[in-house]
């Protein structure tokens, strides 16, 4: 290519980063290549200031940003450890975005209760084929809670979520139990509005029964058939 060619190409600038980028990337593949474990300490700063020949400030920024990814955890007066990612972990790093999102979209909020609806009915088939005697009974005892619960809104839906959580977790994929975690996470700040209309909290309490049931028989079409109906029912009870 000729020189006269070379300056009729698009323009390609050249970016300066950030010194704290650059430590952020070097740190982030200590973690990924596997030099550092979960567990373990992080170097301290000095360390890295000598083996990068950055400054302080560099190594406190890049820190911060991998405990914002989840990367490590930092205490006050303590090394910054290595964190173990999960699905769980991944999840709660996006979950103040996506409820601020949810809380300005209508739109997001109907996709996320279509799409909790589309999860549990897999769920529920999943579970109906899996379902152990001890599953069973941990899910009774979940319905009983939430039946004490009643007139208290807070430990009724913690109860509520309890019992879907429970029912992903038959799967035994840890990836399926953070999908129902996040969703029921996200839709919780719309799910009070359950509890205005006396009585409502009851049909909740059968319909959870009826999925109960559904399950120790071990009926798939049937689990799918009750799971739906309650989550039809309770998806016009999220309302912003």
């Amino acid at each position: 290519m000729s020189q006269r060619d070379l300056m009729t190409q698009p323009i390609e600038q050249i970016v300066r980063r950030k010194l704290s980028d650059e430590v952020f990337d070097r740190l982030e593949r200590l973690i990924t290549s596997g030099e550092l474990q979960p567990g373990d300490e992080m170097p301290s700063e000095r360390v890295l200031m000598e083996r990068f020949g950055v400054g302080r400030p560099a190594i406190r920024e890049a820190m911060q940003s991998l405990a914002s990814k989840g990367l490590v955890s930092i205490s006050h007066g303590e090394r910054a450890r290595v964190l173990k990612l999960t699905a769980q972990s991944i999840l709660r790093q996006v979950d103040l975005t996506a409820k601020i999102m949810l809380a300005q979209s209508n739109d997001t909020l109907e996709h996320l209760k279509n799409a909790r609806i589309f999860f549990e009915r897999g769920m529920a088939r999943e579970a109906a084929q899996r379902a152990s005697k001890a599953d069973i009974v941990d899910l009774k005892s979940i319905i009983q809670r939430q039946r004490n619960s009643l007139g208290d809104a807070d430990r009724f839906i913690n109860a509520d979520m309890e019992f879907h959580t429970r029912i992903a977790q038959i799967s035994g994929n840890p990836i399926f139990v953070a999908v129902s975690e996040a969703m029921l996470a996200w839709l919780k700040e719309y799910h009070t509005d359950m509890l205005i209309w006396t009585g409502k909290e009851k049909f909740t309490l059968v319909e959870h029964e009826e999925i109960l049931t559904r399950l120790e028989e071990h009926d798939v079409d049937g689990s799918e058939t009750a799971i739906l109906k309650h989550l039809e029912r309770s998806r016009a009870l999220y309302g912003k």
